[in-house]
Order: structure tokens, then C-alpha cells, then sequence
């Protein structure tokens, strides 16, 4: 473990160097672009943003993997299907940002996407271990639907959870991480390499999207390259846990991204509980909760970020010591079940949000009346 570990220091270092370069680079070069085309994301009621910002950080992040990917690893059919996938949904989703296409065709192509992964990738859910109580459980014919709905579920949790400013980064950041520890642990190097270079891209897309000290609001958003993330995760999720010749458990795999996960999914159930489509946009989730009960955006991406990790590091931990795997997936619900009780009154927080949305208001119409500083104007 410990030679991985320095393996990973003297090599996986400067692989990642690579594509955050390459993200770095591609970012300002496609922000023209991007304005010409008219992808650039308008502020509204829903949102927390108070300037028109450019939609090319899931362009770059692909784009770059995909440079990146050609030249220093070694081109499976994995990869090439997640390669493959990856612009399918670049395409379908730069369209959306364009034209704000109907959710069933996003849907459609996430599920397209899944089915790429399967059929050529050979990337799929085949066994979920021990979570029902017995030893390897083969999926068998369920295989498929079980790898489609897991996939547009991931895809769409972290595709939901980006409404701050390098949150929906960050988070996919923490997942990154913890499963290229997995990987490490397991003996998966070459999933570990394909894991830092995705590390990479992420981190080169936060140099734009984070708020820092010289930098208030991020300078361009991701789009709908959220859910290439989703994808990204989803994929490596599913090599980790369904790789014979380095078996991690499956009932980890959740934990690894929780706090969106159970957002998504509690989410569905109130809004069809409400009659509404399960794509109904609200301000109802975790990070506007957060939000409207005064937590600045920074301390919600900390908080979420922290979140996220601190809930990995402890289910990883509890099976090192021999947990039984039906308890992961029964803790895993009754959390999402608690989360669902403890945000029901989401009606009684209208009052706050609307003195969010406000503010936001405010400071929007104070913004795009004032003239535009000459650092910013690039954007």
C-alpha cells in the first residue's frame, strides 16, 4: 500500500498536471466561443448568480480528458465507450444550454449513454455483494436496467447539485479522490490513472469556478457538463466495484457521494408526492436550504465538500472492520428517510427563500447597472 501510494506521488502527480493544463488553456479559448453561440447562463429568481456567465466548463473538461486520454493512457474499450459516451452527451447537452431542450431528450440520452457503457465498454452492475444479506448476488437480466437507472441517477445527482459556485465540482472532486484510494487499495492502478487524469480536468475547471478571495463569483459554469461528471463517477463506480481481480464491495459505492445522492432522491419522492415532474425545477434542494438558512455560498461547498468525505471515509472504515454489508444499504435509507422528515416543512421556508431570491435581485439590478470593471470584462 504504502509503494502505491509513493507510485502515485512520483507518477499520478504529473499525469494529472496534463489535463489541468489543458483545461486551464481550453477554458479562456472557448469563452468566445461560447458567447458567440449564445451559451452563456442568464441570472433569474432560481439562481444565485448575479452576472451572465459562459457555459464551457463541461466542453473543456471533456475535451481535455479526451486529448489528454490519447496520448498517455492506453485506449480500452472501457475507456473508449466513456470517451464515446462522454460526447454524446456533450452534444445533447450543449443543445439544452442553447435551447433548453425538453428533460425527456437529456433523460433519453443519459440512458443512451448507459447503454454505451454496457454494450461497448463492457462497464456494468453485474453483482451487488452482500447488500441483501447473502454473498454474491448476481443481477442477472436486471443487469441492464439496474446499470441504466444507476447510471442517470449519478449523473443526474451531481447534475442537480450544481447551484453554487464549484459546488457540483468539488463534490465530484471528493468522489474522485476517495475512489482513486479505493483503486489504490485495491491494486487497480490502471483505474487510478484514469481517475487522476479525470482529477485533473476537475480541478483545472475549480480555477474558474470557485469563489477566492480575488475572485467573487465564478467566471464560467459548467452547463450541463455536471452530468458528464455524473457519468464520469458513475463509470468509475462501477469498474471499481465490478472488477473480479480487484474487489471492492458494491455497498460502498454510495457512500462515496451521499449527500447528492439522497438530495436526488428525496427530491423525486416529495415532488411526486406533489403531482409535479420529478425534473420540476425548485429551490428545494440541500444547497438552497443551505443557502436560505444564511450559509454563505463558500461555507456550502465547504460544508457539502467536507460532507461528502467525512461519509466515505467512515463507510470505507466500517467495512475494514467487518460490518455486514446488508447494514450499509439499510443505513444508507434510513438517512435518506431522516433527510426527507427533517426537510418536509421545505413550504415553510418559502418566506426565507424569497428574501433570498430578493437580495439576489437586488444585487443583480445593483451589478448590471453599474459599469462593468475592466478585469471582468473578458466574461
Amino acid at each position: 500500500m504504502y509503494e502505491a501510494w509513493l507510485q502515485l506521488t512520483r507518477e499520478g502527480l504529473p499525469l494529472a498536471a496534463i489535463p489541468f493544463l489543458a483545461t486551464v488553456l481550453l477554458v479562456p479559448l472557448l469563452t468566445p466561443i461560447a458567447r458567440a453561440l449564445g451559451l452563456v447562463d442568464h441570472p433569474s429568481q432560481r439562481k444565485t448568480h448575479i452576472l451572465p456567465t459562459p457555459l464551457v466548463g463541461g466542453a473543456a473538461i471533456t475535451l481535455a480528458a479526451l486529448a489528454t486520454a490519447g496520448f498517455v493512457l492506453p485506449m480500452t474499450r472501457d475507456v473508449l465507450a466513456l470517451g464515446g459516451a462522454s460526447l454524446l452527451m456533450l452534444v445533447v447537452g450543449t443543445i439544452d444550454d442553447r435551447y433548453d431542450i425538453n428533460w425527456r431528450i437529456r433523460i433519453t440520452a443519459q440512458a443512451v449513454a448507459a447503454l454505451v457503457l454496457f454494450t461497448w465498454g463492457g462497464v456494468r452492475v453485474e453483482s451487488i455483494g452482500g447488500a441483501l444479506g447473502f454473498p454474491d448476488h448476481t443481477l442477472g437480466a436486471l443487469s441492464l436496467p439496474f446499470t441504466v437507472l444507476a447510471t442517470v441517477g449519478i449523473t443526474n445527482a451531481i447534475n442537480w447539485a450544481d447551484g453554487v459556485d464549484g459546488l457540483a465540482g468539488s463534490l465530484s472532486l471528493a468522489a474522485l479522490g476517495m475512489l482513486i484510494a479505493a483503486s489504490i487499495y485495491a491494486g487497480n492502478a490502471p483505474l487510478a490513472d484514469d481517475l487522476i487524469l479525470m482529477a485533473g480536468c476537475v480541478v483545472g475547471f475549480l480555477a474558474y469556478n470557485l469563489r477566492t478571495p480575488w475572485r467573487r463569483h465564478a467566471s464560467v459554469f459548467l452547463g450541463h457538463g455536471a452530468e458528464i461528471l455524473g457519468l464520469w463517477i458513475a463509470w468509475a463506480s462501477f469498474r471499481l466495484t465490478q472488477t473480479p481481480g480487484h474487489p471492492v464491495t458494491p455497498v460502498l459505492a454510495p457512500f462515496l457521494i451521499a449527500p447528492p445522492v439522497i438530495d436526488c432522491l428525496v427530491l423525486i419522492v416529495r415532488r411526486l408526492r406533489a403531482r409535479r415532474s420529478p425534473f420540476f425545477a425548485d429551490r428545494n434542494h440541500l444547497h438552497h436550504l443551505l443557502l436560505d438558512a444564511g450559509l454563505s455560498s463558500t461555507w456550502v461547498v465547504v460544508l457539502l465538500t467536507g460532507l461528502t468525505l467525512a461519509i466515505g471515509f467512515i463507510a470505507a472504515n466500517a467495512r475494514r472492520f467487518h460490518v455486514p454489508e446488508p447494514v450499509f444499504p439499510a443505513v444508507y435509507l434510513a438517512a435518506a428517510a431522516a433527510y426527507f422528515l427533517v426537510s418536509r416543512r421545505t413550504g415553510d421556508r418559502l418566506a426565507p427563500a424569497q428574501k433570498t431570491a430578493t437580495r439576489v435581485s437586488a444585487a443583480r439590478e445593483t451589478v448590471l447597472t453599474a459599469p462593468i470593471p475592466a478585469e471582468r470584462a473578458e466574461f
